[in-house]
């Protein structure tokens, strides 16, 4: 059984950690480090930042916050906003990222995801995907952090960013985003069926149940968590045991 990897998701505005709902009203939490540090100590798998106001003002200003963080925090570390260039990706993996998101930059120029993923290999190419339902089993991809209509259907888009090099997909549901109503199942499901690469889900974990249903039902991959965590109704521990409890298969953490 493939084990599911679970995520911690930081967005970032200036030096702070804030939490939205649907992407908006952020609101400020505290300081990115400390969040960090304590879901290390808990035995996060992985790391997400994502830097929440990047694309307005045209580069990623995480560089500091993830050099800071590898400096005492040793597991896999995702980053995206305002990474439009190879230098740009360069910059935040010399940090001490493993990966880079990209989304408003791809969806402006497909051939990015091509670039990096031939520079640093397609597992440092994670396409990041804002996805709003339109219609019954239809989702449109938005980019700056939810602001943007792109017109590009979420499936067709997935299908083609993989084909182009992407080798994971970070879906998030802006519908679900900050509610803790859930994941958006059907999204994630729709997405799974059609890829073969990781898939990570992202928006709406309430409970730990909502991470077996979107594993179950949706065949993620990986599930990002923030308000869970931050708002600290639940400990890492707590969501890995209910997750063994459910006979999902996760890394051993003493």
């Amino acid at each position: 059984m493939r084990n599911i990897r679970l995520i911690a998701r930081l967005d970032i505005k200036g030096p702070n950690l804030i939490k939205g709902i649907h992407l908006e009203g952020l609101r400020v939490i505290g300081s990115p480090a400390e969040h960090a540090l304590r879901y290390y100590e808990q035995g996060i798998d992985e790391l997400l930042y994502m830097d929440c106001v990047a694309s307005l003002y045209g580069r990623n200003h995480l560089g500091e916050i993830v050099r800071s963080a590898a400096e005492n925090i040793f597991v896999p570390m995702t980053v995206g906003g305002g990474i439009r260039l190879i230098d740009d990706a360069t910059q935040i993996l010399r940090a001490g990222a493993d990966k880079v998101a990209v989304n408003t930059a791809a969806v402006a120029n497909p051939q990015l995801i091509t670039d990096i993923a031939r520079r640093f290999g397609s597992q440092c190419m994670v396409l990041s995907i804002e996805a709003k339902q339109i219609g019954p089993e239809r989702w449109e991809v938005y980019t700056d952090n939810g602001r943007e209509r792109t017109g590009f259907d979420v499936i067709d888009w997935v299908k083609r960013g993989v084909s182009m090099g992407a080798g994971e997909i970070l879906l998030t549901s802006i519908d679900r985003e900050g509610t803790r109503r859930g994941f958006d199942v059907d999204l994630v499901r729709a997405v799974s069926a059609e890829v073969s690469v990781p898939v990570i889900a992202s928006g709406g974990m309430g409970k730990p149940e909502d991470m077996v249903n979107v594993v179950r039902d949706g065949g993620a991959d990986a599930v990002a968590m923030a308000d869970i965590l931050h708002y600290k109704r639940a400990r890492i521990g707590d969501i890995r045991v209910h997750a063994c409890t459910a006979g999902l298969g996760v890394r051993a953490y003493e």
